[in-house]
């Protein structure tokens, strides 16, 4: 096993062969990896059976579908890696162009950023998405995964990177921390001279530990504590299929709806509706009914339980809703103020100006408007599938893809010019 400064050291001397690879080669990779992922998959299979058997005592049971895998998972995942594949290479691109009043021609182009380093938790189809959307940008990746998916990860990477080394490309292109321990995370985050950027994926433990610590710049991945506000002006129906959608669909991912806020003047007529869409109806399907976390108002009204403060400020990543009655659109965009993680938030209504002041002032990276929250996803925005959702304001917000993975720098031609 190498040591977490091994694979540093490595990694930095893979850097250079990956920046000057040209997009054929790098496409042709991305391919042959797709085509291994489902060729292997059986391997992948059995390393996920011992990650989950390991997990059942310590996970929750949608804890534990975040880390599952199947055929058709891998197949999708083998899919997203062809996406990928067919997207615009992001690498060289010229930004802008000018020529200055001495002669100087400066062009702005897009760079990879170097090495990064990604820490995540327990979800396995992350180790490939970062892998190639690393590798395509032109970037090293250092993998640090949770100990909870290791046996998974360590299958997957094995597989990228013996794709690789068949290729004649560097295998440390794509590298996996094996030490699991704290310590391994913590060497990352201080890797000042190796590691260009950090990137966490997790709960939000995991988010403040690394922006905390971080020596090295580190791009800040959210926990979702998303919202749905329900105004007066919405057409019921649809909220109800879109807070089913965005709360049952996959209640353990970041883009899921933890709060549901509903406007007073609707909250006696459809919080009923709710309550039958979320609980009755799932119950007489044999399905998981959702639990209400209520304020004093829609408590009265839907039962369930009364919300402790700290339920407003709560990623469940369960079947759990907080539910809370506000006077206006203007109360909704001040609860979501003090209690959004800025990732993602929605507003369901027929009103246009409502609507417009919603999205004006709700300060998140993604707004929705009549649609589910669940949308906020590298593949469902195009980019193949992403690294992370920044829920930061400097440099990447929103799903990262390719483009976000790139820097830039000036290049300058002159003729001679001295100032």
């Amino acid at each position: 096993m190498q040591t977490t400064q091994q694979i540093l050291q490595n990694a930095k001397k893979a850097k250079m062969q990956l920046s000057i690879m040209t997009k054929e080669v790098k496409n042709k990779v991305l391919v042959k990896i797709s085509e291994n992922i489902l060729k292997n998959k059986e391997d992948i299979l059995k390393a996920n059976k011992i990650d989950v058997e390991k997990a059942q005592d310590t996970l929750s049971e949608v804890m534990i579908d975040r880390l599952l895998l199947n055929e058709d998972r891998i197949k999708k995942m083998a899919d997203s890696v062809l996406d990928v594949a067919l997207l615009e290479d992001p690498v060289g691109k010229i930004l802008e162009r000018d020529t200055l009043r001495n002669g100087l021609e400066v062009k702005k182009v897009s760079v990879p950023i170097g090495v990064i380093g990604i820490i995540y938790e327990s979800r396995p189809n992350v180790t490939l998405d970062a892998g190639v959307l690393c590798f395509k940008s032109g970037n090293v990746c250092v993998l640090r995964g949770g100990k909870e998916a290791f046996n998974t990860s360590y299958v997957i990477v094995q597989i990228m990177r013996k794709t690789l080394k068949e290729l004649g490309i560097n295998e440390n292109c794509i590298s996996l921390i094996e030490d699991t321990s704290r310590q391994s995370s913590y060497d990352l985050m201080t890797a000042v001279g190796f590691i260009d950027a950090l990137i966490p994926r997790g709960g939000a433990s995991l988010i403040k530990a690394c922006v905390e610590n971080a020596k090295v710049p580190c791009i800040q991945t959210g926990t979702g504590i998303c919202h749905i506000y329900v105004d007066e002006f919405a057409d019921l129906n649809k909220a109800l299929s879109i807070i089913e959608n965005a709360k049952t669909s996959r209640p353990s991912v970041c883009n899921a709806c933890e709060v549901c806020l509903v406007n007073a003047n609707i909250a006696k007529t459809f919080l009923p509706m709710l309550k039958q869409k979320l609980v009755t109806e799932r119950k007489n399907k044999n399905l998981q009914i959702v639990e209400f976390r209520c304020d004093e108002q829609s408590l009265n009204i839907l039962g369930g339980t009364l919300a402790k403060e700290e339920d407003f400020d709560t990623e469940f990543l369960d079947y759990i809703l907080a539910v809370k009655i506000v006077e206006n659109v203007e109360e909704a965009i001040e609860h979501i103020s003090q209690h959004s993680t800025q990732h993602s938030d929605c507003i369901i209504s027929e009103n246009n100006l409502n609507c417009e002041n919603f999205t004006k002032c709700v300060d998140s990276s993604a707004v929705y408007v009549n649609a589910s929250t669940r949308f906020t996803d590298g593949g469902e925005f195009g980019k193949g599938c992403e690294i992370g959702i920044s829920t930061q304001k400097l440099h990447a917000r929103g799903p990262m893809g390719l483009k976000e993975l790139c820097s830039y720098k000036y290049i300058l031609n002159g003729n001679g010019q001295i100032r």
